[in-house]
């Protein structure tokens, strides 16, 4: 009998720590976000602000930790033995290689049908693409308007003003109430979205009641103050859901605090984590537009002074080559007139451009520009005036006359003349054909 027995591959051989990662990696992929109910055991907060506890039921126990954030976020004080429902993230704790759970939130148990229902929605919403992240519109720079809708007597409403007056306090804000709590918040939130949609149509603002001047709406902001799982629950609509996607401009979800999550975030074209994170999302602070156009007028007028310099370089080199210089020196005046309109037609179209961005500070930068345009044009009138200098025609009045040989040369010395030569002698009102009689030295 042969002693021959077949070879069994060998199983990978992992560094610890890499095992720990991998198997981190698959939890993540797998489970999370989880929630979980069970019963609080050795709960305890540390100096930090940090709970450690575990949860757990008759099958089983799980290792848990809260960080201070989460932890401060709680509107009870957890005990030994009280059932409650945690919301977060699977984990490994490498250091030890033990399974942990993060949690994000907790609340005493009896929510559990409605984070159920919760997770049904979300799953089929998802399956229908509503959370696609392809269908996310990115926000604009400058919004011309933005609309607003949550509660009139919500904090979160002070919230957005404040934040939206102290950064952008130059850009228009529609505001439609809306109740954001309680079995006809959804309704309500729907028929006020659908009222922004109207006003962020171009069509629908030209004809909005009693508005001479309608507001052109670029964003529209839904916003809600923290609060527990029923609280928010309005913002878990289905109909509400599909009223988001429908929106003809981003929108934005500030709902809760950081770690309250809803249907309406995932449907909304960006989350932010509170109201105020959802208004500064969407208000680059005037400064630095202004300081931005402060940049370009500063490199417009470093531009315009380059070209300038050059266009006095070129009228130096030219008076220098000048062989007849009245015909060089208008066509000179004729170039650089050129020069100048198209110098000055192209900082227009730039400045018109300038202006079509930034609309709203166009008083400020166009007073700017005004004071450029007519330092340079100064600067180009002056030129124009040492370029008349260099004109013959202003010698030739004084008396003055151009001798010329028959080929056309400047004659500029008694030796370049000789006996019966003719000249042409070219004064201020025309010309004189003279014959040299006997040239003599001074």
């Amino acid at each position: 009998m042969s002693d021959f027995q077949p070879s069994v591959s060998a199983p990978r051989v992992w560094e610890v720590g890499a095992l720990c990662r991998a198997i981190a990696d698959a939890l993540e992929a797998r489970f999370n976000p989880v929630a979980v109910r069970g019963e609080i055991t050795g709960f305890s907060r540390a100096s930090s602000g940090h709970c450690y506890f575990s949860i757990k039921d008759a099958n089983g126990q799980l290792r848990c930790a809260m960080f201070r954030r989460a932890g401060g976020l709680l509107d009870f004080s957890p005990r030994d033995g009280e059932l409650v429902e945690v919301r977060g993230r699977l984990g490994v704790y490498e250091a030890r290689g033990d399974l942990q759970f993060i949690v994000e939130s907790m609340q005493r148990a009896g929510q559990g049908a409605l984070f159920e229902q919760f997770l049904r929605l979300k799953a089929r919403l998802e399956a229908e693409g509503l959370f696609d992240a392809r269908r996310k519109r990115p926000l604009p720079l400058q919004p011309r308007g933005i609309g607003l809708v949550t509660s009139p007597g919500a904090a979160a409403l002070h919230d957005v003003v404040t934040a939206l007056r102290r950064r952008v306090p130059h850009i228009p804000v529609v505001f439609i109430p809306a109740q954001v709590q309680g079995a006809a918040a959804p309704q309500a939130m729907v028929a006020a979205l659908r009222q922004m949609y109207a006003w962020a149509d171009e069509r629908g603002a030209a004809n909005a009641a009693n508005d001479i001047t309608p507001v052109h709406l670029d964003v529209i902001l839904l916003v809600r103050g923290g609060g527990s799982m029923e609280d928010l629950w309005a913002f878990n609509d289905e109909q509400l859901a599909r009223t988001i996607v429908q929106s003809p401009v981003p929108l934005v979800s500030g709902v809760g605090h950081e770690t309250d999550f809803t249907i309406a975030d995932f449907c909304a074209d960006l989350r932010a984590p509170t109201p105020t994170a959802a208004a500064e999302l969407v208000a680059q602070p005037r400064e630095v537009w202004l300081g931005a156009l402060d940049l370009l007028a500063d490199r417009l007028e470093s531009a315009v002074q380059r070209q300038v310099d050059l266009r006095h370089q070129r009228l130096d080199q030219a008076a220098q080559r000048l062989g007849r210089p009245s015909g060089l020196a208008s066509r000179e005046q004729l170039r650089l007139a050129r020069c100048a309109q198209q110098l000055r037609h192209g900082m227009l179209l730039k400045l018109e451009r300038l202006a079509l961005k930034n609309r709203a500070l166009e008083a400020d930068f166009s007073q700017k520009i005004a004071g450029h345009i007519a330092q340079h044009a100064d600067r180009l009138e002056r030129a124009r005036l040492r370029l008349e200098l260099l004109n013959p025609h202003l010698v030739l009045q004084r008396g003055y006359a151009l001798l010329t040989d028959s080929d056309g040369h400047t004659v500029t010395g008694v030796r370049q003349a000789h006996p019966g030569d003719a000249l042409r002698a070219t004064l201020a009102d025309g010309v004189i054909d003279v014959i040299v009689d006997e040239p003599r030295l001074l």
